[in-house]
Order: C-alpha cells, then sequence, then structure tokens
C-alpha cells in the first residue's frame, strides 16, 4: 500500500495517489480527504521508496513502521513535535539500533513518527506491502511466462505457415516454369 501513499514537497501531511495523467497526479489528502492535482514541476514521494540510512545498508521504512508498529503494540507515537531531540534519538535508537548518526537528523525522525501515525490514523496496512509486492512480482512472472510462451506459439505458427508459403510458392514456380517448356 505504501507505493500508492505520497509525501509532496512543501504540502504537510501524506497523501493517497487517486489517478495519474500525463501533466499531472490526482492525490487525495489523507487529513481532510480533500483531493488536489500534483503537478510534474512538484516533488512527489512514495513512501514505499524512502529508506532509512543505516551503518550497514538502507532499511525500507516499510521495515520501520513494522518495528514503530511492534514497540507500539500497534497504537500511535506519543512523541509529540515539542519533544527534545535527544529524546527523540533514544526513542529511534531503540526502534532501529544501527541508524546512522551522522545522517539521519531530528527532523527526519519527526517527520517518520508524523507519517507513522497518520498511517495508523488511517488503518493503512503498511506490512502488507512485503507480500503484496512478493504476490505482484510472481503475476508478473506467471504473466511474463505466459507472453513469452504465446509469443513462442504465434512465432511458431507464423513460421510453419511462412515455409508452407514458401514451399507452395516454389511449387508453383516449378510448374510454371515445366509449363513453359
Amino acid at each position: 500500500m505504501l507505493t500508492k501513499i505520497l509525501s509532496v514537497s512543501g504540502k504537510p501531511g501524506l497523501y493517497k495517489l487517486i489517478s495519474t495523467s500525463k501533466n499531472m497526479n490526482i492525490v487525495e489528502s489523507l487529513a481532510d480527504g480533500k483531493r488536489i492535482p500534483i503537478y510534474l514541476s512538484e516533488k512527489a514521494v512514495a513512501l514505499s521508496d524512502v529508506s532509512i540510512y543505516t551503518e550497514e545498508e538502507d532499511v525500507p521504512l516499510r521495515e520501520v513502521f513494522a518495528k514503530i508498529k511492534e514497540k507500539e503494540e500497534g497504537k500511535k507515537v506519543a512523541i509529540d513535535k515539542l519533544t527534545q531531540n535527544k529524546d527523540l534519538f533514544a526513542y529511534f535508537a531503540e526502534i532501529l539500533p544501527t541508524y546512522d548518526r551522522n545522517r539521519v537528523y531530528a527532523s527526519d525522525i519527526k517527520k517518520l513518527i508524523g507519517w507513522y501515525n497518520i498511517l495508523i490514523e488511517n488503518n493503512i496496512d503498511f506490512e502488507a506491502e512485503n507480500n503484496a509486492s512478493e504476490s505482484t512480482e510472481m503475476q508478473e512472472e506467471k504473466s511474463s511466462t505466459l507472453t513469452n510462451e504465446a509469443r513462442n506459439e504465434v512465432n511458431a505458427k507464423h513460421s510453419e505457415s511462412s515455409s508452407k508459403k514458401a514451399d507452395s510458392k516454389s511449387k508453383k514456380v516449378e510448374t510454371q516454369t515445366r509449363s513453359k517448356h
């Protein structure tokens, strides 16, 4: 589901992607349900594309949200905007102990917690994304295999009919050549 949830630069909150067109996307605010256009010149990022820096490798936001949900037992995070930075870092270290302390800022943690709370308020299941993307990949793979099989079948029929046509043409040419002699 995080592939359809967007953060739009310069706009507060999160937005659900409703439709896309050539020049813009229509999104719906998760806060108030209002639909607005987002033009290509505006920067919008799907939450599925966001990850958190760690000392080893980047961790997808979905996994971070899952850890927060586990810690908070499915409830909203009680940290608010007035929480001191040291408390934010201590909380985040409980969630993701290996986060990169040089590249993850207090503002990033506040934003992440705000996004988590919005998702919880709107009952958006960010954990289903992993299973859904795996099944989508499997379906695409099956579809691709079926498409390749169908393409091979069509190509085989085409080459078979082409060779039959070539055989009949060569027989006609032979017949015409014999009749001239």
